[in-house]
């Protein structure tokens, strides 16, 4: 990752047809002739927008992780010299291809495996799945160590403190401050989202997102599952991670140090502006990102987060001080219970009590292995899909 260095900078995208990665795509494709080379596409199954995305950025390598989607991408590229590739093992090699820079983007527990592929060959990795650091953190974080590897955080939240920690003074930090929009319900009582439904949590008012990270976002679990990536990616106790709501989202996160000095990083709500810190680092990078104007904006606000009425937020912090396996089980059954949301078999409050009585019901036992936190995940996925089939009847 040599700034100065005048070789292209070699790059792999694992989720490139999600929203965080047709956005770096969209970088890819508008930055300067020669800056970047991509190695490897990696999907889940659309096989149609992989081959485009990897016939605009000459690919070497386009892998989909569903073997029944490889005859439509081999015959989309077929004659373009871009190679085809599908299935898990597939998935795993194209991760684990010598890359300068890789977005690590496939979201859930699925996304782990290529992720710690990626992590153990070095090189920089950009993290948007947040499950990596929440499920398996430690696994994770030994595996940076041992590779040399560098992690450049992608959600707005922690690459905002990233980048407010660049003067470092480390030793001088008290705490520091992730903001939340609090999603299209913030001001909804417990009884009023009782009743709201899915199309309704997926209309976030300022982001726009998957529908995993739209309804964690109405919930509040995806700032919970933040707290627990911030206290991985920047080693902190839970008590020194605060969150407060910000509709505008334009602060998306504080750092606060002992001499009283706060430093922010602000931006429009954009994902590209993160995505193309961390592709450009440690130099930058243009977008079209629309520029803040804080004379139109005319005001910030912030609140406190009501646990009463978004209980994930709570759960999150209560997973993070019992350490070992609870913040594994608490993402697996919250990803049970998000599906089961979007199909309507539960209701919106049942997504955290879900997650609350799958923690309760399971033992808290130590990670120390990717087959551990494989493990617990199932188990936790069993025991959330037994209470999901409860709730409803």
């Amino acid at each position: 990752m040599n700034p100065s260095s005048t070789r292209p900078r070699s790059v792999t995208l694992l989720g490139s047809t999600g929203s965080v990665g047709t956005q770096t795509v969209d970088l890819l494709t508008a930055a300067a002739p020669g800056r970047f080379r991509v190695r490897a596409l990696v999907a889940g199954r659309n096989a149609q927008l992989l081959a485009r995305q990897a016939l605009a950025l000459g690919a070497e390598l386009a892998v989909v992780d569903d073997p029944a989607s490889y005859a439509p991408l081999r015959e989309a590229l077929a004659g373009s010299g871009v190679r085809a590739a599908a299935g898990r093992a597939a998935v795993i090699e194209a991760a684990a291809m010598p890359a300068d820079w890789t977005m690590a983007a496939i979201t859930g527990a699925v996304g782990l495996a290529p992720t710690l592929a990626a992590i153990r060959r070095g090189g920089a990795i950009a993290l948007a799945n947040k499950e990596a650091l929440v499920c398996a953190g430690d696994v994770m974080l030994r595996a940076v160590a041992a590779a040399g590897a560098t992690l450049l955080p992608v959600d707005s939240e922690h690459n905002a403190i990233f980048q407010s920690l660049a003067d470092g003074n480390r030793s001088a930090l008290d705490r520091i401050v992730l903001t939340a929009s609090g999603g299209p319900f913030r001001t909804l009582t417990r009884e009023e989202m009782r009743s709201v439904t899915p199309k309704a949590a997926l209309k976030h008012p300022v982001w726009s997102m998957g529908a995993k990270i739209s309804i964690d976002s109405a919930t509040l679990m995806n700032k919970g599952l933040e707290v627990i990536e911030a206290a991985r990616l920047f080693s902190l106790a839970e008590p020194a991670i605060e969150v407060l709501v910000h509709p505008q989202s334009v602060i998306h996160g504080m750092v606060c140090y002992q001499d009283g000095s706060v430093l922010a990083q602000l931006g429009s709500p954009d994902m590209r502006i993160p995505i193309a810190h961390t592709l450009a680092w440690p130099v930058r990078m243009p977008t079209a990102a629309r520029r803040l104007d804080l004379v139109a904006l005319g005001r910030l606000d912030f609140f406190a987060p009501d646990l009463e009425r978004f209980p994930a937020l709570g759960l999150a912090r209560e997973a993070l001080r019992a350490g070992g396996g609870a913040p594994t089980i608490l993402s697996a059954a919250n990803e049970i219970a998000v599906e089961a949301f979007l199909q309507g078999r539960i209701g919106f409050l049942d997504i955290a009590e879900t997650a609350a009585r799958t923690l309760d019901r399971l033992e808290i036992c130590q990670i120390t292995t990717l087959e551990d936190v494989v493990a617990t995940d199932a188990a936790a996925r069993d025991v959330a899909k037994s209470i999901v089939a409860a709730l409803r009847t």
